[in-house]
């Protein structure tokens, strides 16, 4: 019975599942990678503290280019349901 509701499912609905699916994903790997990236600079920043400031630049720049990746999938997934 559950099978024949999924396949009864409309275009519409595939498409909101599909981009939330999408986004799940990316945000996930996302904060996973935020997480690691930040734990990675703290160890380096506690080994060498006299080169905070560049490893502070570089978690900067890295965690920027991981939020332009979740603000990508956010637009890919509007763009499912919409088109």
């Amino acid at each position: 019975m559950p099978l024949l509701n999924i396949l009864s499912l409309s275009a519409v609905s595939l498409k909101e599942i599909s981009a939330a699916i999408v986004f799940a994903v990316v945000g996930i790997g996302c904060a996973i990678a935020m997480g690691v990236s930040i734990s990675k600079a703290v160890e380096a920043m506690s080994r060498q503290p006299s080169a905070d400031k560049k490893i502070r630049g570089a978690l900067m720049l890295g965690l920027a280019f991981i939020e332009t990746l979740a603000i990508y999938a956010l637009l890919i997934a509007i763009m499912l349901i919409i088109l």
